[in-house]
């Protein structure tokens, strides 16, 4: 078991793994919705000589260029148009329709969107579920070009066909007249990825093969599955920094987990990161980067949320240290060679993915000016350390978590693990949660039963097979998702949602699981774990009439003063849904999908069951406007400028983890001209 903070590295190696978490499709409706089983450092840090200095906020024209806005991450834009004394005047400027949709019930799988959408080159790009992309006008949302992959429609990692988005890039120096030097790129569930140019739509014939790169070639178990790019890639200067997803739960031994750094202009692969050792790979896989990245180019480093290894519920094939899972890792850019690291969870047998890119400040804790990197964690962790080399800015201790119950065949168990002393954790992980004393009333005490089947402990409580399992507060879905922290750099304060989700989990021998599964849907029911002993059952904690057992609220948006680590305010976000009907704002929603922040001293969300978008104050955390959309905008907002008009852009996509109601709709607001 690793039982240490901090890790100077060099790779090892690896490739595989990710999928939505969790199951909230039946979260808040009456019934649960299961498909067929789906294919479902002490030591010393290395110190940059690069002395440390902010962040450029946004380029020069307020674009917003990549998935979470920036290369930092901060989701911030500087652009103060609109701000709270006009945002309750927001209008609908153009809404948009991509055609590419499905609700599941016929022959093709359901699709999950979740795109940022990208202003540069003057332009909205937009990726879709289906595999197409589109360029659109800024102002009006005519369309200018699409591109159609030809990719199959087929779920072949995950539960539903779905992508994150395009990423850009454009030369420093770019070639007059020729084409290419601005380019789009996007990839598919079948490893492909595809580089348009950003003014025509063409393939640019220099990338790899004719402008489509083949990453699956570098997979080292082909046969499991592909490696699915769902999330775009990480541009930096001229190279793309790719992960990839995989399916999860599914078997004991994946593809292992590679990160690859990619010349931008020809595809060619520079290097490659490896997070499991020869012989680990073997045993294992995954512990890959699913989600997006973030970068200091200043100080030369790529910082990659690395995920867990597999299988995620069970650990007696991986009982030595495996320091790179369930990390934040800092790479040097240019040869992907590990800087320093940080293991959050040591020996991950609970999901806990690291799902969100850190986020790079500069902050000024006791007077003293500090190049900080803001790690959530699905646990209701943040984790801040020096972005240079990884050391606390508060401390992290190490703390005695429990032990199993030793019904596990071949578990070990991690004596402690990581807890930040600020900021405080996002939600109380040391007890059960309190039932909610009217599922409770409904049910006839069903609820209270329920937790008295439940073992738990406190946080990383360990899988079991006695009873009805181990209650598992955070859920492997995670407190908080892949929209991760933003950043207002002149106020110094964080801003994130969370979820408050209850679930619970059994492992049962193969024989028993054999007799027990009934299938499995997005992210809950019954699932393999093929090659280790134990196959799994995950179930979110409801009551028979669908309402959840413990008390809400069920998400809530919170500010943090990044000076002191104090939380600032704290609220419910959003509503949910029950039976149809929207349920009181006070009770919260759970969330997917992240905030912007703005000069104008705004928070922008979606993320809400209620498939509303959303203002706060950001300063006192009021709600100051709200719009419907046609699905949960279960993405990142986009904010931008383009011919003196400031515009916030949502993409409405819906996914079937947070309810079975989905969209096509990219919808972008701004003041009354």
């Amino acid at each position: 078991m690793s039982t240490t903070n901090s890790h100077r590295l060099r790779p090892t190696d690896a490739l595989s793994k990710s999928l939505p978490r969790l199951g909230l499709a039946t979260l808040l409706l009456p019934l649960p919705l299961f498909a067929q089983p789906s294919p479902p450092a002490d030591g010393e840090a290395q110190a940059s000589e690069a002395a440390a200095s902010p962040i450029p906020l946004v380029p020069e024209g307020a674009v917003w260029d990549g998935f979470h806005g920036q290369l930092n991450a901060q989701k911030y834009s500087p652009l103060d148009q609109i701000n709270v004394e006009n945002v309750g005047d927001l209008e609908k400027a153009w809404e948009f329709h991509t055609g590419d949709v499905s609700d599941g019930s016929g022959d093709t799988a359901p699709s999950v969107w979740s795109a940022t959408p990208v202003f540069a080159n003057d332009t909205v790009y937009i990726g879709t579920p289906m595999y197409r992309v589109f360029a659109l006008d800024p102002a009006t949302g005519e369309e200018r070009w699409q591109f159609d992959t030809q990719s199959s429609q087929e779920a072949l990692t995950q539960p539903a066909l779905k992508s994150r988005g395009v990423a850009y890039w454009e030369a420093d120096d770019p070639a007059e007249g020729e084409a290419c030097q601005k380019i789009v790129y996007f990839g598919t569930m079948d490893a492909q990825l595809f580089a348009l140019d950003a003014d025509t739509g063409e393939l640019c014939e220099d990338f790899a093969d004719g402008g489509v790169l083949n990453v699956n070639s570098w997979n080292n178990m082909p046969e499991n599955w592909p490696l699915s790019l769902l999330q775009p890639p990480t541009v930096v200067g001229d190279r793309l920094i790719l992960g990839w997803a995989g399916k999860d739960w599914a078997e004991s031994v994946a593809p292992a987990g590679t990160v690859f750094g990619i010349n931008a202009r020809t595809g060619e692969r520079e290097w490659t990161f490896e997070a499991l050792s020869d012989e680990m790979r073997e045993r294992s896989g995954t512990t890959n980067v699913w989600t997006h990245m973030s970068a200091d180019e200043e100080l030369g480093l790529v910082y990659l949320p690395v995920a867990s290894p597999s299988p995620n519920f069970w650990g007696g094939n991986r009982t030595e240290e495996v320091p790179l899972a369930t990390s934040t890792t800092a790479l040097d850019i240019d040869t992907g060679e590990v800087v320093w690291s940080r293991q959050w969870v040591h020996h991950d047998i609970w999901d806990y993915d690291i799902n969100s890119a850190p986020t790079l400040m500069d902050i000024t804790v006791d007077g003293e000016e500090i190049p900080a990197l803001v790690q959530a964690t699905k646990m209701g962790f943040l984790f801040v350390v020096n972005r240079e080399t990884g050391e606390d800015v508060w401390p992290i201790e190490e703390r005695e978590v429990p032990r199993g119950d030793g019904n596990v065949e071949g578990e070990v168990y991690a004596p402690t693990q990581p807890f930040p002393t600020l900021p405080a954790p996002l939600l109380d992980q040391s007890e059960k949660p309190d039932i909610w004393a009217l599922a409770d009333a409904v049910s006839f005490g069903q609820c209270s039963a329920l937790w008295d089947d439940l073992w738990y402990e406190g946080m990383y409580t360990p899988p079991t097979t006695e009873g009805e399992g181990t209650l598992a507060y955070p859920d492997s879905a995670g407190g908080v998702q892949w929209g991760g922290v933003a950043f207002d750099p002149a106020s110094q304060t964080a801003v994130v949602n969370t979820s408050h989700i209850v679930q619970y989990v059994k492992l049962f021998d193969r024989e028993a699981y054999e007799e027990a599964d009934s299938g499995s849907g997005n992210e809950s029911g019954f699932a393999p774990q093929q090659g280790a002993p134990y196959g799994m059952r995950l179930e979110v904690a409801r009551n028979w009439l669908g309402m959840p057992c413990w008390e809400p609220p069920f998400g809530e948006l919170v500010a943090i003063d990044m000076t002191t680590g104090e939380v600032k305010w704290r609220g419910p976000v959003g509503a949910s849904q029950q039976f149809g009907f929207f349920m009181p704002e006070s009770w919260g929603s759970p969330t997917i999908g992240g905030p912007a922040v703005t000069a104008g001293g705004l928070i922008f969300i979606g993320a809400s069951m209620d498939a509303k978008v959303r203002a706060y104050s950001l300063e006192t955390g009021e709600q100051l406007w709200s719009d419907q959309a046609q699905a949960p905008v279960v993405a990142n907002p986009a904010v931008y400028e383009y011919e003196g008009r400031q515009y916030v852009a949502f993409v409405a996509g819906g996914n079937t983890i947070l309810k079975d109601h989905v969209g096509d709709q990219v919808v972008v607001y701004a003041l009354p001209e």
